[in-house]
């Protein structure tokens, strides 16, 4: 048979771009590394965008989707991403250049490099709403059936992606949706025991008798469709109120001149009915009917799904919930606020945990973690591993051994999981706080003078993976110490709290940082806020929150009987401070002392005017403890370490005599820089006897 020639210049077969093209059907290359996004012109085209307006990047399509839908497609492409999937599907609302919505379909391919992780997605996308056609007058009416059809089809396909009741409501509440089907008014209710929950309603909100219940006796259309499991069709304003006098004094007003309720039947019981009004008058076709039937199946199989997929969350949120804590202690002197936030994932629950640990003598140990994996295992994992390690602190091992201990029990349990955990202890009386890190992420500390930094604390390797055979390293969790003065509180949190489609960690840390600056100073309050970052778009994964504020009234950072500023080049600011420091140490009774402290401070001093830019400031007071302390403030992030000189060595010892000379020293990264401290006992050690 010889080729036709509709098209001299279309070869045989049809190129795919070419094939793509006369279909109205784009192709896009999305790099999720770069997050570059090449489209061609036809997709150009689909979404109403010029070449010159396009910015190559995934934000330069924000403006041509509908509120909220661009959110839904982050989520849906995440969530294929996360569940390893090689393809995702979605239909979205787009708007065009007039203001009007229309529907695209979108279709992705993800390709993953050999270690499975995702590096770019290769698509098509269409114009869900593109149809030819037919020709002459009489396509008129085709051309409605064909509309008509294609609008339940599309339907259909959307609500096959719902996963929850407010997913199917939302679908059926667009007037972009069921509004070509002629309908002036969509009505969704849901069978819930004895009574008819209405859960949506459209445009005229004319279901009545306008309540949320009503009886599935009653002597309402809808009831009736629950009840007889049969359509019933209303083809005038006089049936209306023939049939349903109860409903007649609602519908009179309303330019309702016919109605449909469909009964949404799934595994041969009925689990809800879908109402449709009309404003036109007259019986329904058999094509019409068959259609409207349809659509009922399509609903409701995507009702049965959601009412079945939040009963499944709710029970595994609940048997979560089970395995945490049920209250949070009363803790004099801190006050505490946590928070939980489960993933809309089905069964599929999380290992996020968190715990609070009343240790007496003004103590409080506070924990959070996170087990590996979405599942009932992950959960039971979580349990016991928070109770285990609850048990080690209670038993009064430090910090470090109780993280060692809590990683070798799960190594015992053979499970193949890992978790990752932050344990804090805080010493309420004198503000000590003491932090171990499995793996996990960085607290974030904010001062009572509003300043917020991430605590650099230095960590071990996740729980239950093999400890690093290396000699001398203890516990293989080493502790970091810092101050935790009145008014300032302590976060810890799991990844699910910074996580975003798209993004990495850095930049939800960031904004998390973000927030918690500006955030309310009421801890139940800034918790809320935090947990507003996630909302219903957020990662996909669970979410755990601790805040600890220390009670107290917030002082200056630094505040006490001397707080000098260090300019470089100054050399009278080191040699004043110097006098100051001696003439407190006199005041303050330890003046057996006075050499070692001025010596230790003159070394902090030194190393912050010469091995940083824009000195700092030096400042000492007595703590809440009987110990005088001495703190070092410069704008440099680079953390100090201590080293060994040579012989012949001119600097190097700094921090060796600091290390020989006080009774504890450390560093406090903070915003702007660091702190790096030293205490001292008020009495000499030989004094003790």
């Amino acid at each position: 048979m010889a080729r036709r020639a509709d098209n001299p210049d279309v070869g045989w077969p049809a190129r795919p771009d070419m094939s793509l093209a006369l279909n109205r059907m784009g192709t896009f290359d999305w790099d999720l590394d770069s997050g570059r996004m090449f489209l061609d012109p036809t997709a150009l085209e689909v979404l109403e965008l010029r070449q010159e307006e396009f910015d190559g990047t995934v934000d330069g399509l924000r403006r041509c989707f509908a509120p909220g839908e661009e959110a839904r497609l982050d989520t849906r492409v995440a969530q294929a991403i996360k569940d390893g999937r090689s393809h995702y599907g979605a239909y979205v609302r787009s708007r065009r250049r007039d203001g009007s919505s229309a529907w695209t379909h979108i279709q992705g391919h993800i390709l993953r490099d050999p270690s499975g992780r995702s590096y770019r997605v290769i698509g098509i996308l269409r114009d869900a709403a593109h149809d030819p056609g037919e020709p002459g007058a009489a396509g008129e009416e085709v051309e409605g059936r064909r509309r008509m059809t294609g609008v339940v089809e599309r339907t259909t396909a959307i609500l096959a992606h719902a996963r929850t009741v407010n997913d199917v409501t939302d679908i059926l509440k667009d007037p972009q949706a069921l509004g070509h089907l002629g309908a002036v008014s969509v009505m969704l209710g849901v069978v819930d025991g004895g009574r008819i929950h209405l859960v949506a309603e459209g445009q005229l909100g004319s279901y009545v008798p306008e309540i949320e219940y009503t009886r599935i006796d009653a002597q309402l259309p809808m009831s009736e469709a629950v009840r007889t499991m049969q359509s019933v069709f209303i083809v005038s304003r006089q049936e209306f109120q023939q049939r349903y006098p109860d409903l007649w004094p609602y519908i009179e007003p309303l330019s309702v001149r016919s109605g449909v309720y469909l009964p949404l039947i799934a595994q041969g019981r009925p689990v809800g009915a879908l109402g449709l009004l009309y404003a036109r008058e007259g019986d329904f076709t058999a094509e019409e009917r068959n259609l409207l039937m349809a659509l009922g199946s399509g609903v409701a199989q995507s009702l049965q799904r959601a009412i079945l997929f939040e009963q499944e969350h709710d029970l595994a949120e609940g048997l979560q919930r089970a395995m945490l804590p049920r209250r949070i202690p009363d803790v004099p002197g801190a006050l505490i606020a946590v928070r939980y936030r489960s993933a809309r994932m089905g069964r599929d629950i999380g290992g996020d945990w968190y715990d609070v640990i009343p240790l007496g003598d003004g103590r409080v140990g506070v924990m959070i973690g996170d087990v590996e994996g979405h599942d009932t295992d992950a959960a039971a994992v979580m349990g016991q591993l928070r109770i285990v390690m609850r048990a080690y602190i209670v038993e009064g091992h430090t910090p470090g051994t109780a993280m060692a201990r809590a990683s070798a029990f799960l190594r015992e349990l053979e499970t193949e999981r890992f978790a990752t955990c932050t344990y804090a202890e805080v010493d309420l009386t004198t503000g000590m706080l003491r932090l171990v890190r499995a793996g996990h992420l960085d607290p974030v500390v904010r001062r009572g003078d509003g300043s917020v930094h991430r605590v650099q604390v230095a960590g071990g390797l996740p729980l239950g993976l093999p400890p690093r055979e290396q000699a001398g390293t203890g516990s293989g969790y080493p502790v970091t110490s810092l101050e935790l003065h009145p008014g300032d509180t302590l976060l810890l949190c799991t990844d699910g709290l910074i996580e975003r489609p798209g993004a990495d960690q850095d930049s939800g840390m960031r904004e998390l940082v973000a927030a918690v600056h500006s955030g309310p100073v009421d801890v139940e309050e800034l918790a809320d806020v935090l947990c507003d970052l996630v909302g219903d778009s957020g990662s996909g994964d669970d979410m755990a929150l601790l805040v600890l504020r220390r009670r107290g009234t917030p002082a200056a950072r630094g505040g006490g009987p001397l707080h000098q500023r260090l300019e470089p080049g100054d050399a009278k600011a080191p040699a004043l401070a110097r006098h100051l420091i001696r003439a407190a140490v006199a005041a303050w009774g330890a003046r057996r002392r006075a050499d070692e402290i001025e010596l230790a401070a003159d070394e902090l001093m030194t190393n912050a005017l010469v091995h940083t830019e824009g000195g700092g400031h030096v400042s000492m007071r007595l703590t809440a403890q009987g110990r005088i302390r001495i703190e070092v403030e410069d704008t440099s992030s680079d953390l100090p370490r201590r080293r060994e000189a040579g012989d012949w060595a001119v600097s190097g010892r700094g921090l060796m005599l600091v290390d020989r000379l006080a009774d504890e020293w450390g560093v406090e990264p903070r915003g702007g820089g660091k702190c790096v401290w030293c205490e001292f006992e008020l009495a000499a050690p030989e004094d003790a006897d």
